[in-house]
């Protein structure tokens, strides 16, 4: 076979910035060549035309996925725990790497399972020390991690994702019981104790997501996720921990969602945010781990179908930035509990992209596109401003109790809300293009029954901060 490249190019004079802007103007018949800009829904400007010695320069190429892989994870919420653990076996069967257990001891939002006894029957036949386990318990997330260690019984190969993460418990919910520190302070005595046992496991995870669900940008969610991960590392430095170790034992959290430029660039940025910060804590080959969830204010419940193409391009998305493990929710996620179909489809999704598309195949394609490139910086460059605006306050706990970043996610939802109800912004279903003959689909039926827990509560007065109230786009347009 002849592999000579043919240069069909060459018979072609380059072609210059000024051709192609004399050009652009013609058609635009004199108007201002910023008319053809455009924003992502954060905000970041988006230019018609990136070249080569453009504004900024590309990036080292960030991690690729080990053989082409990330970690496929899914979320198992049904609050029936025997339902609960039938759907997190069908998903390692089905071709899931590991579990994102959702806990909540009343089962209005996850299984309800308030004990070690009850994890384990959660966990039955799940083989801890090959698949993941990552937890999701806010408060209640230091004790849960004690009864995961119950279940594993202290095999030291378990790869476990604890997942401690009490602020955003308490960005959330706008109130924690007892001081937000005392519960910091708590989490990361944990996770110093248990790290001894798990030299696999991941302690905290430092995550935006609960701003982007409230209606933030890229930049102030990414802000958040930095100003998490410091936040957790200075407390597991005080619980013990070397700052490399620290920092290593932290997994930073990111929402992705259908726009999938904005959200790869997302991806791409807060690696840029973490690997400064690691080089300021001297600890510049610091890994940054990162798990991308599909944003859930993105989803609709009218014509609930076109979630499957939003839900689609937010694990391209992830997958292209290079996230390190990826949960796709289900299509039906705003309406109810997803039926086996619908859970069948949210893991098809991924390995479709994982195995037919390759999409883990290159480490950061994105590298060398001016247009991802400077995306990338103008959301790394805005969220590292917004980061020392938290830092000033005195950290992350202190911005959010002082209204610093509800004020910054107000403002994102306040935009979202204009942009739409303008047109600018439209959401498939909803503004454009509904479905007069909309069939919801079928969802799982579930009565929560609530089990006995343990009072999360510590010593001394609750904390405080505006709650990060979540959002749907398609509310936003009511």
């Amino acid at each position: 076979m002849d592999d000579a490249v043919i240069p069909l190019a060459d018979a072609f004079e380059p072609a210059t910035r000024d051709q192609w802007l004399a050009l652009v103007d013609k058609t635009i018949k004199g108007a201002a060549l910023e008319t053809l800009e455009s924003r992502t829904r954060g905000g970041a400007r988006v230019r018609p035309l990136y070249v080569a010695g453009g504004d900024v320069a590309p990036a080292a190429p960030g991690p690729g996925h080990a053989d082409g892989l990330w970690d496929l994870r899914v979320e198992v919420r049904n609050p029936d725990p025997a339902a609960a653990n039938a759907e997190a076996l069908e998903a390692l069967a089905g071709g899931a790497a590991s579990v994102l257990l959702r806990l909540d001891p009343t089962g209005a939002d996850g299984v309800a399972v308030g004990s070690a006894e009850g994890l384990a029957r959660l966990l039955d036949g799940v083989m801890t020390d090959v698949a993941p386990v990552a937890l999701d318990a806010g408060f209640l997330g230091a004790k849960a991690a004690d009864w995961l260690d119950a279940v594993v019984k202290a095999s030291p190969a378990a790869p476990l994702q604890l997942n401690l993460d009490p602020l955003s418990a308490f960005a959330a919910a706008g109130t924690s019981p007892g001081p937000i520190e005392a519960h910091l302070i708590a989490a990361a005595n944990v996770a110093a104790r248990l790290a001894v046992t798990y030299p696999k496991a991941s302690l905290f995870l430092a995550t935006g997501r609960t701003a982007h669900e409230a209606g933030a940008g890229e930049a102030e969610e990414v802000a958040m996720a930095a100003a998490a991960g410091v936040a957790y590392a200075r407390a597991l430095v005080r619980a013990g921990l070397p700052m490399a170790d620290a920092l290593g034992r932290i997994v930073l959290g990111v929402a992705v969602d259908g726009e999938y430029f904005a959200s790869l660039a997302k991806v791409r940025a807060l690696r840029t945010v973490w690997r400064r910060i690691a080089e300021s804590c001297g600890e510049p080959s610091a890994p940054a781990r990162i798990e991308a969830r599909s944003s859930r204010r993105m989803l609709t419940r009218a014509d609930a179908w076109t979630n499957m193409i939003r839900l689609t391009a937010a694990g391209f998305a992830a997958a292209v930035g290079g996230a390190d493990a990826l949960v796709l929710g289900a299509f039906t996620d705003a309406i109810g509990l997803p039926t086996a179909f619908a859970r069948r489809q949210a893991r098809n999704a991924q390995l479709i992209l994982m195995e037919e598309a390759y999409l883990g195949r290159v480490a950061d394609p994105g590298a060398g596109s001016w247009f991802v490139e400077a995306l990338t910086d103008e959301i790394a460059t805005a969220a590292w401003s917004r980061f020392q605006a938290i830092e000033a306050a005195g950290g992350l706990a202190k911005a959010l109790e002082a209204g610093l970043v509800a004020e910054g996610v107000r403002a994102g939802r306040d935009d979202l809300a204009a942009r739409i109800k303008a047109g600018e912004l439209a959401v498939l279903g909803v503004t454009k293009f509904p479905n007069a003959d909309d069939k919801p689909p079928a969802v799982e039926a579930a009565t929560p029954k609530p089990v006995a827990a343990p009072d999360v509560r510590l010593p001394g007065p609750d904390s405080r901060c505006p709650a990060l109230t979540p959002i749907r786009l398609e509310e936003l347009a009511a």
